[in-house]
């Protein structure tokens, strides 16, 4: 009996080591009255509003840096009582009519984690980005349960807003976030007009598999799946991932887009993890917008 109690233990204790790899939440406190970080190798200052967390830019500490952007930083209640942060983020030269609805990865904060969607506001979008429980500002314990909850907070947050509502809305999921924005798009399909997911795993278990073979997938529970959830979205999905990509096998993507409805699009791309953006913002807007003429 006590060697069936270790190894329950051990696999206890391994079954939690490996939920924890899914999520690495970076906390902002509102005690911090100025964040250093760089930014394409210059050093920038970040001081936050202490009621609504709103980010000034400064170089030296104290003069603002204009970009030519804004952004708009919020704070509204998730299902389970926590706060969440987020930032609806417009180009000042152009008027959004599609809503990037985005879904951000397993680790950091809203501080880094938006910049990844910034090159597409010069194709004329908007972007509205938040900070799961526990990563940034925003309050309670990250889990697995609170992403999901908190991803339909955010969206019954925007669908409230009337810049948001004059827009097509696609949710674009990244990583663990493009994992997510596929349940949330089966789960909300009359809410938004298309679904981009780059660089995402199909599954839990999948990606435990990955990692640790059998083993992790039998430690991971599921709780909820992309792959089981796509295939009764029917709404347009483009996915995109990079064949060089060494976080996320490609052979993931692949899969999710095997199980995707029509109309659909792969889009193989090279460079690192959820770089896209970075490198094929001209084609991925250009996707975008093709798909949504199809809805």
């Amino acid at each position: 009996m006590r060697l069936l109690g270790l190894i329950l233990m051990v696999l206890l204790l391994s079954a939690c080591a490996f939920n924890k790899l899914y999520l690495r939440p970076s906390a902002l406190s509102s005690d911090t009255p100025l964040l250093k970080q760089v930014r394409n190798k210059d050093t920038v200052y970040i001081s936050f509003n202490p009621v609504n967390h709103q980010p000034t830019y400064l170089k030296g500490k104290t003069d603002t840096i204009q970009f030519d952007y804004t952004i708009e930083s919020v704070v509204f209640k998730s299902r389970n009582g926590n706060e969440l942060n987020g930032w609806l983020i417009k180009p000042k030269k152009l008027k959004p009519t599609t809503t990037i609805f985005h879904f951000h990865g397993n680790a950091g904060n809203i501080l880094g984690q938006h910049r990844a969607m910034i090159p597409l506001l010069k194709f004329g979008f908007q972007i509205f980005v938040f900070d799961y429980s526990g990563f940034g500002f925003s309050t309670g314990k990250a889990t697995r349960k609170n992403v999901l909850t908190d991803a339909h907070a955010a969206l019954d947050y925007i669908k409230t807003r009337s810049d948001v509502n004059t827009t097509k809305l696609v949710i674009y999921g990244q990583s663990l976030g493009g994992h997510l924005s596929a349940v949330v798009a089966n789960q909300r399909q009359n809410d938004i007009d298309a679904l981009v997911i780059e660089g995402a795993f199909s599954s839990h278990k999948d990606i435990a598999a990955d990692m640790a073979g059998f083993i992790g997938r039998i430690l991971v529970s599921e709780k909820y799946s992309a792959y089981a959830s796509i295939p009764s979205v029917k709404k347009p999905v483009l996915i995109i991932h990079s064949t060089q990509d060494e976080t996320i096998p490609f052979k993931m993507g692949q899969k999710l887009f095997e199980k995707a409805n029509h109309p659909k699009e792969f889009y193989e791309i090279k460079e690192c993890h959820i770089c896209g953006p970075r490198y094929y913002a001209d084609s991925i807007a250009q996707k975008i917008n093709r798909l949504l003429l199809t809805h």
